[in-house]
């Protein structure tokens, strides 16, 4: 069975995904750190100042009465929320990551365009009448004999 596991896991396929995981990780607190701290500043400001990590509803008062005007000071407070601003930030962070896959496997994509040859061009081609493959240049058919003109 061990010897099962050590196939298993040296295999290319489970090492490119350990190593796409590992990036993929780190290109996610990247984007994080992109969204909290340039993107939504300047949204923030656009929009009157808000801060959309502090936007919040209290369900349940905590120990404190509000109003609050921090979630930290909510949650410091005991208070049940809901914290629909951090859910915001996550939907513009996940659009943000979306959007960079989708260009990333863009470009590969055109990469792998540009390197595949082009189909080369056609040398033979099947006569109408007996079906034999005759070159494409040819007028008459070599094995029926039938002319191939077309006027």
């Amino acid at each position: 069975m061990l010897q099962e596991f050590k196939k298993f896991a040296v295999r290319g396929n489970v090492v490119d995904m350990a190593v796409g995981i590992i990036v993929g990780a780190a290109f996610g607190t990247i984007v994080k750190s992109l969204v909290s701290d340039v993107i939504m500043p300047p949204i923030g400001i656009l929009l009157g100042g808000a801060d959309f990590s502090d936007l919040f509803l209290v369900l349940k008062k905590g120990s404190e009465a509000g109003p609050f005007l921090t979630l930290a000071e909510a949650q410091k407070a005991g208070a049940v929320t809901i914290n629909y601003g951090i859910f915001i930030n996550t939907v513009i962070s996940f659009l943000i990551i979306a959007f960079a896959v989708f260009l990333l496997v863009k470009g590969v994509n055109s990469l792998k365009r540009t390197e595949e040859a082009p189909a080369a061009e056609a040398i033979t081609k099947e006569c109408p009448f007996c079906l034999s493959t005759i070159p494409i240049k040819a007028t008459r058919c070599r094995f029926c004999t039938s002319d191939l003109q077309t006027t």
